[in-house]
């Protein structure tokens, strides 16, 4: 009997990547369906007459956090975690995780994640704090985060240290780092990229345009529609919003 697989992923590379080792893991198995939201999570999970062996799921869906899809319904099936973040998982724990995969997703550690599922379905962890510093150790030992960036001006190359940058902002076609100096650099990297590239207990992306970092942020405004709005220094001609579905994770991340 083929192992039959839900995957939850809001990017479509990533999808496709993923779904490729699942594959290369073993061609018997059946990828039920690829997610993208929580809405779209609870809306098939109300309506398939099949349920899944196992669940890979990213954290942070098109809609939300994937934490959002437990609240709504109960699912009490194993889920290895695949995401670009690293400090959930402490939650991951409380919701059945297997294990925890840190973008981008190598087939070595997926497969080693598949065959601890196949080993035993139903984890027993005696001492949770234990097992989530061990997790911690884990994911920083393998976890390695750019401390420079290679930027082109005209026909000469710089690097800037991480350290210096207090933004990163995508605007007119081009993700830009704005330096606490003031000074603002074109980069090569795409904000989706630089999210895999940068410390996430650092930088926070708190929407599609922008990424912080909290020494950046000099004051916050409750906003309509449950956002919230954050002035920056250096200062932004426009308002930095805080989307809906990242101001409960936005919080957690300044409040840590």
């Amino acid at each position: 009997m083929s192992l039959k697989i839900l995957i939850f992923e809001d990017e479509k590379l990533s999808a496709e990547h993923l779904e490729k080792l699942v594959l290369q893991y073993n061609t018997d198995i059946e990828i039920l369906n690829i997610i993208e939201s929580v809405r779209s999570g609870v809306e098939w999970f109300s309506k398939s007459r099949q349920l899944p062996d196992l669940i890979l799921m990213d954290i942070q869906l098109s809609d939300g956090s994937c934490f959002e899809l437990f609240r709504k319904i109960n699912i009490d099936i194993p889920v290895i975690f695949t995401t670009a973040f690293n400090e959930y998982a402490l939650q991951a724990f409380k919701v059945n995780s297997v294990d925890y995969l840190l973008k981008p997703i190598v087939f070595e550690e997926l497969k080693e994640a598949i065959d601890k599922y196949k080993k035993n379905t139903q984890r027993i962890i005696p001492d949770p704090v234990q097992y989530y510093e061990q997790l911690y150790q884990h994911i920083h030992a393998n976890s390695q985060y750019k401390k420079r960036l290679l930027i082109k001006i005209g026909d000469q190359l710089k690097h800037i240290n991480v350290e210096d940058i207090a933004y990163f902002i995508f605007q007119e076609g081009l993700s830009h780092a704005v330096t606490f100096s003031n000074h603002s650099y074109p980069l090569d990297y795409s904000l989706d990229e630089l999210e895999r590239l940068i410390d996430p207990s650092v930088f926070f992306r708190v929407n599609r345009q922008c990424i912080v970092r909290p020494e950046a942020i000099e004051k916050i405004h409750s906003y309509f529609n449950n956002r919230l709005k954050i002035n920056l220094r250096p200062a932004q001609q426009d308002a930095v919003i805080v989307s809906r579905e990242r101001v409960a994770d936005f919080k957690t991340w300044l409040d840590n």
